[in-house]
Parts: structure tokens; sequence; C-alpha cells
């Protein structure tokens, strides 16, 4: 199942099975080759504080560097960001970094802000983004402690320390938002972006 008209498949700029998965289930025939920067160097440098913003930055610097790479293809780059009010998170180095940022979620409201670029010869050619509220609900020391057991080294791949699509789902009690954005890639305006560009037969 592929409905990508363009000469060559598209690249998505990161390794991401989540972000690949929904990319290919909804026909584009992805490839992967992940971009090669310093994300919390270029955050730095920017010196941006608002969450959506250093996900729009960082998913646009993603596709333009993949994109110099192979200027005659369409990359698509991705990027994430978690923001209890004013405090930004990043992925947990380890379990007590995890145990720590869940403590601080518990109880608590938290937003996603999640960014899609397309690049192509170097430029961005589109951009998104999207946030969704996410809800967890109080959690005790042993129940986080119960929660990391089982996920083992897996808690620090996610910011945030938790993944909806798996047993994260356990930590939650409300969520407002799109399925897509929570998951990281705001599917539907960049299906409607490159339809919009004869990309796609469907």
């Amino acid at each position: 199942m592929n409905i990508w008209r363009g000469q060559h498949p598209p690249i998505l700029a990161s390794q991401n099975a989540i972000r690949k998965s929904l990319l290919d289930h909804a026909g584009l025939g992805v490839e992967t080759q992940p971009a090669n920067i310093d994300e919390r160097a270029i955050q730095q440098t920017s010196g941006l504080k608002n969450p959506a913003e250093i996900a729009s930055l960082l998913a646009g610097a993603k596709a333009k560097h993949v994109s110099a790479l192979h200027p005659d293809r369409y990359v698509i780059g991705a990027d994430q960001t978690l923001a209890l009010g004013e405090r930004l998170f990043s992925k947990p180095a380890n379990r007590q970094a995890a145990a720590d940022q869940l403590a601080a979620l518990a109880g608590q409201t938290h937003v996603l802000h999640s960014a899609v670029s397309v690049a192509r010869e170097g430029k961005v050619l589109f951009s998104h983004g999207a946030a969704a509220r996410m809800s967890m609900r109080k959690l005790t020391e042993t129940q986080i402690a119960s929660y990391l057991d089982q996920m083992g080294e897996a808690v620090t791949t996610s910011v945030g320390a938790y993944q909806l699509e798996g047993l994260g789902v356990n930590l939650l009690e409300r969520i407002e938002g799109d399925h897509f954005t929570i998951l990281g890639l705001p599917l539907l305006p960049l299906l409607a972006f490159l339809r919009g560009q004869n990309l796609l037969s469907v």
C-alpha cells in the first residue's frame, strides 16, 4: 500500500519507530535517516523559551539538515516538547530522573507541543504545530516504582517517562487533543499539504 506519487520516496529525518509507522500506515512508504544535529545547542542558541516555537524550530532543523544531504527528496522532520507550566521536560537520563518527572507530572495537566516540517533542497516548504493537554492521575511513590519496574530502560526513551501507546496510558486520567499530535506527528495537516502538492494519489 503506497500512495506516494513523487519520483523518490519521502525521507523521515528520524528513526522514531512510532512516527515511521504512522507514515507507513498512511501509505507514504518513507525511508528514514536521522538528523545528526545537536538539538539542545540549537535550542539554546535560538534563545526560544516557548515550547511550541522550540518544537517547530527543531522539526524544521531536522528536515533542513537531511534535505541538504538529499536535495531532490522531500524530507519530513518532527519534534515534540512537553511543558508543565513554564517548565520544559527532556528525556529522563535514568530511572531516578524518570521517577522525578513522574512525581512532578502526577496530579497535574501538562501540554505536549508537536510540530512537523517538510523540506526540499534545504528549504522548509511547510510547517505546522499542534498541542494536546494530558492530565495525569495522582500517583503514589509505590505506584511510580511499580510502573518503572515494568518499563525498565524504556522510560528513558520518551519525554515525561511515558508512552501513551503502551503502559503509560495507565498513568493518565484525561486527554484533550488529536491522537497524532500526542504521538508526536500532526499527521492530518501534513497529509493535506502533500495532497496539495499533488504528491498523494488518494
